[in-house]
């Protein structure tokens, strides 16, 4: 007995999606096992990383009836799943209020839940159907594989357009400021109003030389230069840069009076501290206060910075790290993105929430090595 649709013929299906996706490969290999008596039924449970979610689908035998919301339900809950076998593994189990045969056979446990193909038969499988449902799952795995790699080539693709699209928006302000007040300068205008043009020319390239290098700074890999570094003194060197307009808003910031070491590179570890206190001073009301405190366990540190602003809305908090969504008026929308990429290469995490009595909460965790001690400030 041979398996009705090859390997070779998957990896074709995937170079033509559009004609052929995981729903219907699996519906076509679920089907493929309702036509092997004594098989009345099959349903296979996989995951669809384009649809990010766990979907199935299910097959009967010809005239076989089909089975009550009350039994799929039953299968659904998967109360039945107590013993996990091993990936590829045929096993036999029971079910409650069924008198047929079952059998699992998983896929694999990779998406926080198990994806198998399960089997009602009204009688024992034999030993060559049995290696036939396990080539079957073995093929389904491959796919679901092939299939991951096309989604993230997808998604890859679709923030590629979509980057392509906002700097070139962006570019093009940029530069069509620049082409009007240079035909200005070309017109023949004096005084100040040379002075004016000129100086609009020179931050429209300020912006363009900022904006390029955000994008540099978010797509390339930079190896990390790490060090030895003082928490407490590297947040008040962002704080020191932000003073100015601290003092304008007449903004109180809170720091604790303890610290630790932590083993960091210093500029980039720095740039995310300047966009999280830059972005809470932002979108701070006057006369209020920025909390920044740090939580010192004993292979890491938290870090909260706190505003008193409006906060974060759910959308917010499920775009703030996308590239190009901005809450700043004029904002590029980089910052939070190179914020968090720079945590992650330090093997930390970086997340945004909204503060119940209001404003917005930035935590980031990093590891902090183990002969480092709190120290008190003096």
């Amino acid at each position: 007995m041979t398996i009705g649709f090859s390997l070779q013929q998957a990896e074709h299906d995937l170079n033509d999606l559009s004609a052929f996706n995981i729903q219907s490969f699996c519906q076509l290999q679920s089907e493929q096992l309702t036509s092997q008596s004594p098989i009345l039924f099959a349903r296979i449970v996989y995951h669809d990383c384009i649809l990010k979610a766990h979907q199935e689908v299910i097959s009967y035998a010809q005239k076989q009836p089909l089975f009550s919301q009350k039994q799929l339900a039953y299968l659904r809950s998967e109360q039945w799943f107590s013993d996990y076998p091993l990936a590829f593994e045929l096993k036999e189990f029971k079910l409650n209020n069924f008198s047929e045969i079952a059998y699992i056979c998983p896929i694999g446990y990779r998406n926080q839940k198990p994806e198998y193909i399960q089997i009602i038969a009204e009688r024992a499988l034999s030993q060559e159907l049995q290696q036939y449902i396990q080539q079957s799952a073995m093929l389904l795995g491959k796919y679901a594989s092939m299939y991951l790699v096309y989604g993230k080539q997808k998604i890859e693709i679709q923030l590629l357009e979509e980057v392509l699209h906002k700097v070139g928006h962006q570019l093009r302000n940029s530069l069509a400021t620049i082409g009007l007040y240079a035909h200005n300068l070309y017109l023949g205008l004096t005084g100040n109003q040379c002075q004016e043009q000129a100086t609009v020319i020179r931050e429209s390239i300020e912006d363009l030389d900022t904006n390029l290098n955000e994008l540099l700074d978010c797509g390339q890999g930079v190896k990390l230069r790490k060090s030895s570094q003082d928490l407490r003194t590297l947040v008040l060197e962002s704080i020191k840069g932000l003073q100015p307009l601290i003092n304008q808003k007449q903004l109180t910031i809170s720091i604790p009076d303890t610290s630790t070491n932590l083993i960091i590179d210093r500029l980039q570890m720095k740039q995310v501290f300047d966009n999280l206190l830059s972005n809470a001073v932002y979108f701070s009301p006057n006369s209020t206060t920025i909390t920044c405190n740090w939580q010192i366990f004993q292979d890491e540190v938290l870090i909260k910075i706190i505003d008193q602003g409006k906060g974060l809305s759910p959308e917010d908090i499920q775009k703030i790290f996308t590239p190009f969504y901005s809450r700043r008026p004029g904002g590029t929308g980089l910052g939070l993105t190179i914020a968090k990429k720079i945590v992650l290469d330090h093997r930390g995490n970086l997340w945004a929430q909204s503060v119940s009595h209001g404003g917005a909460q930035f935590c980031v965790i990093l590891p902090r090595p183990k002969m480092s001690r709190s120290v008190k400030d003096g």
